[in-house]
């Protein structure tokens, strides 16, 4: 699958906040936009400035709301290989994290000082699930 092959080049980028440059940098939304330009093209709408705190409340989920403009949202649950997936790293706050699923039980992110990795979608990654998002059909 493109998604998942594009999201593997990127493997052992190291870790930059607010950055997405292969094998240069990023973060986790930056991962997901580096896939975006090598499937789908040119990014539709500049980024803004975002905070690093995961723990942020807040009545609007900007992240999701960002995805919805771009592409079809799916249950959690019904998340399969290739979807963009959104957590909550603690309870009641928004969603702030990005991955991309490789498989059943693997899904590749980037994480501050580990840089981009693939690792086991485990239970507790699951249970932070909070949005899955497909990539546009020119990235099947």
């Amino acid at each position: 699958m493109a998604v998942v092959a594009a999201a593997r080049r990127w493997l052992g980028t190291p870790y930059h906040d607010q950055a997405s440059l292969c094998g240069v940098g990023c973060d986790c939304l930056g991962l997901a936009r580096g896939v975006w330009r090598e499937i789908v093209g040119d990014e539709p709408f500049p980024i803004p400035p975002y905070s690093r705190d995961w723990g942020e409340i807040g009545q609007r989920e900007v992240l999701a709301d960002g995805a919805r403009r771009m592409m079809p949202e799916i249950a959690p649950g019904d998340a399969t290989t290739g979807a963009l997936l959104l957590f909550r790293m603690r309870p009641r706050a928004i969603a702030k994290h990005v991955g991309i699923l490789t498989g059943p039980s693997d899904f590749i992110h980037s994480y501050e000082r580990l840089g981009v990795i693939e690792q086991p979608f485990t239970e507790a990654w699951q249970r932070r699930l909070a949005f899955a998002f497909l990539f546009p059909a020119s990235g099947a």
